[in-house]
């Protein structure tokens, strides 16, 4: 049996037995591949969408669980890296290897729906799980707080 959802605003179905994480399901078969495969156990954050604009983990998130709601992912938040988010992490320099990138603007853009202007503390306890690496984690508190300010003024 098909589950159907909504997937970056579209209405999809997916055939996948019900028990398969949705990280498959929007990587191999409906191709959107900017979700990153971390550790499958929902400790990295690599694989950050949201759910009703909620944060999760796609690889632990059966897709029995998501029928009939809405997923966003990266490919979701523009079509053109015009959101305010993916402005400043470009600003501040953000992305070294980058492979954690989508599941922190993901997890970013929740934040952000919810407070317009989060104290370090809220970008914290948001950010919390979203694993780097890299070691950005000053530069993506930046990103956030400026992309915040943007998205203030519009």
């Amino acid at each position: 049996m098909a589950t159907r959802f909504k997937l970056n605003g579209k209405s999809v179905s997916s055939t996948a037995e019900a028990d398969t994480p949705i990280l498959w399901v929007i990587r191999d078969e409906l191709g959107m591949t900017g979700t990153k495969f971390g550790c499958g156990a929902a400790l990295c954050g690599a694989c950050t969408v949201q759910l009703n604009g909620d944060p999760i983990r796609a690889c632990q998130t059966p897709v029995s669980a998501i029928a009939n709601q809405s997923i966003r992912t990266i490919e979701g938040l523009s079509p053109n890296s015009s959101h305010p988010l993916q402005k400043a992490w470009i600003a501040h320099d953000v992305p070294q290897c980058g492979y954690c990138q989508s599941g922190q603007l993901m997890s970013a853009s929740a934040l952000l729906a919810k407070n317009k202007n989060p104290s370090d503390a809220d970008i914290d306890a948001a950010m919390n799980g979203n694993l780097c690496r890299c070691g950005t984690y000053p530069r993506v508190r930046a990103a956030i707080k400026s992309a915040a300010a943007e998205m203030r003024k519009a």
